[in-house]
């Protein structure tokens, strides 16, 4: 018993247990959150997927294949958020492995890319969350990405060195790269009084 205690701690502990080099440090409860609203997203959008196959029953075949990109989606995120959900096929924790060695934001683009296609192939409630949430995953791995905003000393710093703010010394050069492209006015008269 205590070997499947073990496992299943093992399974849910390893995602991005160390830090990538150079990468954004990211707080404990952001880390956790996103790995559980994946698993939340994923098990809605397979929800819901099944909820827009259903949909065949009215003939509507784009919310068919909607629903099956959704599943299908669903299938994805679960398999690399947590791949203690699918014991059995050894390639799924290869898979999540790999991912997990990317950077943070190509998981939030691949999240992002697979959450837009059942929204505008079938425009309703259930793929509009099942597959938002997907999409509201993927937009917290990018925030995560982006990593920790700046002090505020830092910001201060940064923005009287590029000249934000009114501390920059105004110019007065009258070369500037606008004013050497300028072409001369014309005086031609008005559009349409031209004598031909």
């Amino acid at each position: 018993m205590s070997s499947i205690a073990e496992w299943i701690t093992g399974r849910m502990a390893r995602p991005n247990q160390q830090d990538p080099v150079g990468g954004p440090e990211v707080p404990w409860y952001l880390k956790y959150g996103s790995r559980v609203l994946g698993l939340v997203a994923a098990f809605f959008a397979i929800l819901f997927g099944l909820w827009n196959v259903v949909s065949i029953l009215t003939l509507d075949v784009s919310c068919l294949v909607a629903g099956i990109i959704q599943m299908v989606a669903g299938f994805v995120v679960m398999a690399l958020e947590a791949p203690c959900c699918f014991p059995c096929i050894e390639q799924v924790e290869q898979a999540a492995d790999k991912m997990d060695s990317k950077p943070m934001y190509f998981r939030a683009g691949l999240y992002c890319a697979l959450g837009f296609p059942p929204i505008f192939m079938c425009f309703g409630l259930a793929s509009l969350f099942g597959s938002g949430l997907i999409f509201a995953t993927g937009a917290v791995y990018g925030m995560m990405a982006l990593g920790k905003k700046a002090s505020v000393d830092d910001m201060r710093a940064a923005a009287q060195q590029t000249g934000y703010g009114g501390n920059s010394v105004p110019t007065t050069n009258d070369r500037s790269g606008i004013v050497n492209n300028a072409q001369p006015f014309s005086f031609t008269g008005a559009v349409g009084t031209d004598n031909v």
